[in-house]
Parts: structure tokens; sequence; C-alpha cells
């Protein structure tokens, strides 16, 4: 009997602790030009980047947010291009942004991704059950 408890008891420990690692996923959705949204978005993904290296994070760029991921337009290609080196960390751009605004993908940071449509990445994240953040001041 002491036996049987004991392996129920591993074995309830076993699932509590797995279903407590879930994974960090997360799709970030800016749209704004505002300087200091920028720097939130890219302050943000450090953070959980450093607290918590094995988070999945998207960072997808649409609208007026296009000049983040310019290489001539850019005030934080430094930054994007040091989380761009860490795993699971990414920036994708909406291809039709890109083609309303006359940009082609080689004036874009390198690492820096297009995706067809931003709305539709950010909600097919959601279905796959990323969290989501709009970054917005």
């Amino acid at each position: 009997m002491k036996s049987i408890t004991l392996l129920l008891g591993l074995l309830l420990f076993s699932y509590t602790s797995r279903s407590q690692s879930k994974n960090y996923n997360v799709v970030f959705d800016i749209s704004s030009a505002d300087s200091v949204s920028q720097q939130a978005v890219i302050r943000e993904v450090d953070i959980i980047k450093s607290e918590n290296p094995d988070a999945k994070l998207e960072v997808v760029i649409y609208g007026q947010a296009l000049g983040l991921a310019i290489k001539e337009r850019s005030g934080y290609a430094p930054a994007i291009q040091k989380l761009l080196t860490m795993k699971d960390v990414s920036f994708k751009v909406c291809a039709i942004t890109m083609k309303r605004n006359n940009v082609g993908v080689t004036s874009l940071l390198p690492g820096v991704q297009t995706v067809p449509d931003g709305i539709y990445e950010i909600i097919s994240k959601q279905r796959e059950g990323w969290g989501y953040i709009k970054v917005a001041h």
C-alpha cells in the first residue's frame, strides 16, 4: 500500500511540475511610429529573454511602425540586431505595408523577415496559443 501511495505521489508531482513549465510564446503587435512605443517593444523583448531564455518572441511590424525595420530610418537598428542574435526572437514586417510604402526587402535590417500580412500573422500566432501584446503608448 505504501508503494502505491508513493507511486501516485510521484506521478502527481511529475504531472504538476510539467504543467507549470508551459511554453512562453508571445507575439508583439506594433503599428506606431511613436519612438516611445518602439523603444518599449525592444525593451520588453530584451527583458523577457533575460528572464526566460527559452521564450519564443515575435515582433510583427506594420502600418506606421515600418521605419523601425528600415536600415536608413530605424533609430534602434543596433538593439534590433542584438535581439535577432538571440534564440527564438524574430522581427517580421508586413509585405502589404511594404508594398503600400514602396519599400523593398533589401531596405530591411539584416535578419528582419517578411510575412504576407501582419494582421494575419498575429491572428495565426494567437490561434496557436501564443500570448498577444499590443504595443502602444
